[in-house]
């Protein structure tokens, strides 16, 4: 497998294992994005996912419904993206992105993997439950922060960010960059 859908794997499993974990109450439970549920949150990652591929010519085929079992539609949603990502063609087709020219497959390791690890998180907050993102993974978010500069705060992508003790965890001072708070 080439590098895009190996480190989409490795995100979607772990994304995979906490969304099967989610009791059904927690679904409707507030996430940190503000205004959005659990729910909304997986809903979010597989509309940008779709969105983002189906602008560079990758069919998925008909969306899942989020509505009778958010992990599920994960699920159907992960299966698809990730059998589209084994192509090599996909991820390494280039356009002209947002901080110059770019292939799919750097963009989508970017950002769309990114905001798997960075939402896994906030899923895991909704539902009371460790997100368990592990130090390599912390690593990917700071890198990932960085590389977008000054576009990291603008709407849509992550909020202010907020102070976090120097004394606090990493992932609490590394998730406070992102506007978010333990």
């Amino acid at each position: 497998m080439n590098r895009t859908a190996t480190q989409y794997a490795a995100a979607d499993h772990a994304l995979t294992v906490l969304l099967a974990g989610v009791p059904a109450a927690a679904w409707s439970a507030p996430s940190p994005c503000e205004g959005w549920s659990a729910a909304d949150v997986v809903g979010h990652l597989i509309t940008t996912q779709r969105e983002f591929l189906g602008t560079h010519g990758v069919d998925l085929g008909a969306a899942p419904d989020l509505a009778p079992d958010p992990a599920a539609a994960w699920r159907a949603h992960a299966a698809a993206v990730a059998a589209a990502l084994t192509d090599d063609a996909v991820p390494d087709r280039e356009f002209e992105g947002f901080f110059g020219p770019t292939t799919v497959g750097a963009t989508f390791l970017q950002f769309y993997v990114w905001d798997m690890l960075v939402h896994r998180w906030d899923i895991a907050r909704a539902a009371g439950v460790d997100a368990g993102l592990t130090a390599d993974e912390l690593d990917r978010i700071e890198e990932g922060a960085e590389s977008f500069g000054p576009a990291l705060y603008t709407d849509g992508v992550c909020g202010a960010a907020v102070d976090a003790p120097e004394t606090a965890p990493r992932e609490t001072r590394v998730l406070a960059r992102l506007g978010r708070v333990a």
